[in-house]
């Protein structure tokens, strides 16, 4: 009849890593964030697709560049998918740019956007859909586009000024069309941000010649805020149609890194509010704007005074300072990596949530050592911030979490969580060799933002492990955690015995289900089955064949 094997679902768990004697304090909510450049295929993609061959090749650039990233702790990736009036995916408004392909508006052969969001997820990282908003390329760019770009298909949004096409803030249906291309992307992808670049007035504002415009709607107004409320207008409303579409998907803006003059510090007639009439600190008090990524590509007094007023006005949202790691290179200032360092500190210390580096590459060419000295300072993981000031509960905490173990591989199951109306539920898994597993703090975080109900652990300790299950909801605020422990499961048996004929048992398999029917646990029959770890509550046990056909069934309580 074969061997007699003896199941149990939980055994003891050797781990031989996880003593941390380390008192230091680190976040768990921080934004890590990096800008994914595409315009002139600076951060990816390097190889162009003309062959399906490289369609693959092209994949495997932007995995690499997510592992790395993944390696470094980053959790949030703004993916540039707007260029300069091209998209890099497929759209009724706008063309596919040549950066993929080398020729415009040709189809690579897949969805760059849709890949990019599936290996972020993969990886639990967030990504954003950042789009250039207003400035539409120089001459040259539009006439490559040819009879593809928006001004030849739409000129009354087109305005030119000073070598540059930009879409014009004063035209009312500029909005319009920007929420359109907004709400294809939010609508066909399950991206977690949209992240606006450039949504404000041309950086050289002098002689930008919309008088006429000015005369037909400023309303008595002065022209410096009817500009002001021109972008505000475009905000609202984009901001308004990501909530309408998916309430959960996080609306943010890259500012100028200075928004207006401080009382000790001047900005040298550089900044938001009244160079390019960019509102932004006027957006979160509004309410129209989750996350602002104020662009910080400064040193010493021009960083730090600027973030310290950036927190002062976020309102209940959340800042995340841009930091320019680019300025490292010899030909961008030359910057040494403490001034880099102290900036990641500094942001910290100041209350704000993570940072955002600027580009990709700069931090994994290493260059001057950043991508060390970031891993030094976001030494752990971190989650992106909850959305606090959004009223939605918190998922309801799983059942059924227990775990098996077969040699060094410890697997922990638990029954998925459903909330109606929003996105499939995200797991963080916690654990610790004391109980309870503190889930708040980031050094007992193992693995989070998991799609499926269930995780693996390789790897062997002298210590009992302690585990701690949380479900995360779109707006990322987690449930109650469920406790799981070996110790615990030694205490909690149940037995049975199962005589199958010979004829059967040579293709029988034993499922252990919850309540409700979820799978919990497969695996080889055996005459003696054992159960530990499970909580109580009542369970089937069922003895199948190959076919799925149920030769018995043994209902259960514990």
């Amino acid at each position: 009849m074969g061997h007699i094997k003896y199941i149990i679902l939980v055994l003891f768990l050797h781990i031989s890593l996880f003593i941390v004697a380390q008192t230091a304090s680190f976040p768990k909510y921080e934004y890590r964030a990096v800008w994914l450049t595409t315009i002139e295929n600076l951060d990816w993609p390097k190889t162009r697709v003309s062959s399906p061959r490289d369609i693959d090749v092209q994949k495997k650039e932007l995995c690499s560049l997510l592992d790395s990233l993944h390696a470094l702790n980053v959790n949030t990736v703004l993916l540039q998918t707007r260029l300069r009036g091209d998209v890099i995916y497929p759209s009724q408004y706008e063309p596919f740019t040549d950066v993929l392909t080398g020729v415009v508006g040709k189809n690579p052969g897949y969805d760059p956007l849709a890949f990019a969001v599936e290996e972020c997820h993969k990886r639990g990282m967030q990504l954003h859909a950042w789009l250039v908003t207003l400035p539409l390329g120089k001459v040259e760019h539009l006439r490559k586009l040819g009879r593809l770009s928006l001004r030849y298909k739409n000129p009354k949004l087109c305005r030119h000024h000073k070598g540059q096409w930009y879409m014009e803030p004063g035209e009312p249906a500029t909005s319009e069309y920007l929420c359109n291309l907004v709400a294809e992307i939010v609508g066909n992808y399950n991206v977690d941000g949209i992240h606006l670049d450039y949504i404000r007035y041309p950086d050289r504002p002098s002689g930008y010649s919309d008088s006429q415009l000015f005369y037909r709607y400023g309303g008595g107004a002065t022209l410096d805020d009817w500009r002001r409320a021109n972008i505000t207008r475009i905000v609202r409303d984009i901001y308004s149609q990501v909530k309408r579409l998916k309430p959960w998907v996080r609306v943010s803006c890259a500012p100028l890194g200075k928004h207006d003059d401080l009382t000790a510090y001047s900005s040298y007639g550089w900044n938001a509010r009244n160079t390019v009439y960019q509102d932004a600190q006027q957006w979160v008090k509004e309410g129209i704007m989750d996350i602002l990524f104020p662009m910080l590509y400064f040193p010493d007094n021009h960083f730090y005074p600027f973030v310290r007023d950036w927190q002062e006005n976020i309102a209940s949202r959340h800042l995340v300072p841009g930091v320019g790691v680019y300025r490292l290179l010899p030909s961008e200032g030359n910057w040494e990596i403490i001034e880099i360092e102290r900036q990641l500190n500094t942001t910290r210390t100041a209350g704000a949530l993570g940072t955002a580096l600027f580009r990709t590459r700069h931090l994994l060419d290493n260059i001057k050592g950043a991508s060390d000295s970031y891993k030094k300072i976001y030494k752990w993981p971190a989650l992106v911030p909850p959305m606090s000031w959004v009223a939605e509960p918190a998922p309801p905490m799983v059942q059924g979490f227990y775990g098996s173990r077969v040699g060094d591989t410890l697997r922990l199951s638990w029954q998925k969580v459903a909330v109606q109306g929003m996105p499939a539920v995200k797991y963080n898994v916690y654990a610790s060799q004391t109980a309870p597993v503190d889930i708040s703090n980031v050094q007992n975080l193992m693995a989070h933002s998991l799609p499926d109900a269930s995780f693996e652990w390789v790897g062997s300790t002298l210590n009992t492990m302690h585990w701690a299950v949380v479900p995360v909801n779109a707006y990322g605020v987690e449930g109650a955690p469920a406790f799981w422990s070996e110790k615990g499961a030694e205490q909690q048996f149940y037995r049975e015995e199962i005589h199958l004929p010979a004829a059967q048992a040579w293709d029988a398999r034993v499922v252990l289900r919850g309540v409700e029917g979820a799978k919990l646990y497969e695996g080889p029959y055996s005459t003696r089955v054992g159960v530990r770890g499970i909580p109580p509550g009542v369970y089937m046990l069922e003895v199948v064949n190959s076919k799925g056909v149920v030769l018995k069934r043994i209902p259960f309580t514990k």
